[in-house]
């Protein structure tokens, strides 16, 4: 018979369903067996030999530019020590060694992990692709951990959920856990960012009727929205505005939005426009329901989004196990920044477990080859990128706009709230306790956002320099 019913077969109860049996559509039942045989593809990668060198190479790279984050400063560390020194020196106090260890040890079954039974909220979006892809491609398990990854509805929840313990760490907005942190929006929790989730991945998604209106100056009385207000996507399109002349809080309209609920909104005319997080901003153009504006990146090219992170005290608590989740989902982005496995992850996480996402729209954001809306197929192939350093100058920029827009009151001292929040490696620390060399450099590298350039080191003087502020 067909795929759909098997009124035919003996062996099976005749049922108006998937033929499978369980209550879903023959097209998702498609999509699993699609995502499954993807999933092992990856999963086949990952066990070779050439990943696993590649993927210890990139966690301890990635450690190791937390120490050096000028490439010129790393060399000349190099230089003035010797690489078997320095290679030394950075081994002893960087957790490279001793991550790799237990992941030998979880593989055995060793019993060193605090807790083993872990779960882990996310919200249905392409930002969440390390942590998600992590599960069905068995990287928790891998390191000893029973994971489960547990789909939420929207950011207050999230942030609920960690503060009440409920999971034990979490996919967050990366300015969340900083409000957290400072108790805006929420009882004071101190929260750490692990990695960065994802950087770019996010644009201004337009409705159709728009199409000929694309000066931000001629906005004044749209209404557009937003996921949280703790979220880039609040602050960069508060920033695009004021840019264009644009007050946010007296010019437009901002509404916080459910990223699931943005593309009926515009298809309803209840907004004119968002900026939210993908894969929402590619639903819409297949839909049909509205056009790309712009990429966030092309407001500040590599700009974080959503990170992955827990409570300071699971992390006090828990060290060995947080070691162990830090090392999955380092292990994910690994293979999630190559772009030859970017069209097998879009079937992985698409199934309605993850993100319940037409196939095709993921892949159109992932592999950054897209239709914008506008007749165009643009090849953008770092739409979406998967670095996972929290900058802490990344930490201060979002601190400056929370004090710009008023969420913040009085001085604030960016640096301290930084360092306490967003996790690098406390290294040097270390280093300088053994009386090793220690190298020179900061965690506060500039960044240029639209055509400004970013210093944490002047971050006093950057919060006030803004013509349009709270207030202003």
């Amino acid at each position: 018979m067909s795929e759909f019913f098997s009124p035919y077969d003996a062996d099976r109860p005749l049922m108006l369903k998937c033929s499978c049996g369980r209550e879903h559509s023959a097209a998702d039942h498609q999509a699993e067996l699609s995502a499954e045989a993807a999933a092992a593809t990856l999963r086949q990668r990952s066990l070779s030999s050439e990943f696993e060198a590649y993927s210890n190479e990139f966690i301890e790279a990635t450690l190791v530019k937390a120490l050096f984050p000028q490439d010129a400063l790393r060399r000349r560390f190099l230089r003035a020590v010797g690489k078997g020194t320095a290679m030394a020196a950075i081994s002893s106090v960087l957790p490279v060694a001793s991550l790799q260890a237990m992941a030998q040890e979880a593989g055995k079954g060793g019993t060193n992990l605090e807790k083993k039974d872990l779960k882990i909220g996310f919200i249905p979006i392409t930002c969440a692709t390390p942590l998600i892809m992590a599960h069905p491609l068995g990287f928790y398990k891998q390191q000893g951990l029973n994971v489960e990854v547990t789909k939420t509805a929207g950011w207050a929840l999230i942030r609920d959920k960690i503060i009440n313990k409920e999971y034990d760490a979490t996919h967050f907005l990366s300015p969340m856990p900083l409000a957290m942190s400072l108790g805006l929006g929420s009882n004071a929790t101190p929260m750490n960012v692990a990695t960065i989730q994802n950087i770019n991945g996010q644009a201004i998604t337009l409705a159709l009727k728009h199409k000929d209106n694309r000066d931000p100056k001629n906005w004044k009385g749209f209404k557009f929205a937003i996921p949280f207000e703790f979220s880039m996507h609040n602050f960069l399109l508060r920033y695009y505005l004021a840019e264009a002349g644009l007050n946010p809080d007296t010019d437009v309209q901002l509404r916080v939005v459910p990223p699931a609920e943005m593309v009926a909104n515009l298809r309803a005319g209840n907004i004119d426009g968002f900026l939210g997080p993908d894969p929402f901003n590619q639903r819409a153009v297949y839909e049909e329901a509205g056009f790309i504006h712009l990429l966030t990146k092309d407001l500040w090219n590599g700009h974080p989004c959503c990170a992955f992170g827990t409570s300071a005290e699971f992390i006090q608590k828990n060290p060995n196990t947080f070691a162990a989740l830090y090392r999955a989902v380092l292990t994910s982005a690994a293979m999630a920044r190559d772009p030859k496995n970017r069209e097998l992850i879009a079937k992985v996480i698409a199934p309605q477990a993850y993100l319940n996402q037409p196939e095709v729209v993921l892949q159109q954001v992932l592999t950054g080859k897209f239709a914008d809306g506008l007749g165009n197929i643009r090849n953008v192939p770092d739409r979406a990128d998967f670095d996972p350093m929290p900058w802490q100058s990344m930490a201060v920029w979002m601190l400056t706009q929370m004090q710009r827009w008023g969420y913040i009151k009085g001085a604030v001292n960016y640096k301290q709230i930084a360092e306490k929040v967003f996790l690098l490696t406390d290294a040097k620390k270390q280093m300088k306790a053994l009386d090793q060399k220690v190298p020179e450099g900061s965690a506060y590298p500039k960044f240029n956002i639209m055509g400004k350039e970013f210093d944490a080191a002047k971050a006093e003087a950057y919060a006030k320099s803004f013509a349009i502020s709270k207030g202003a």
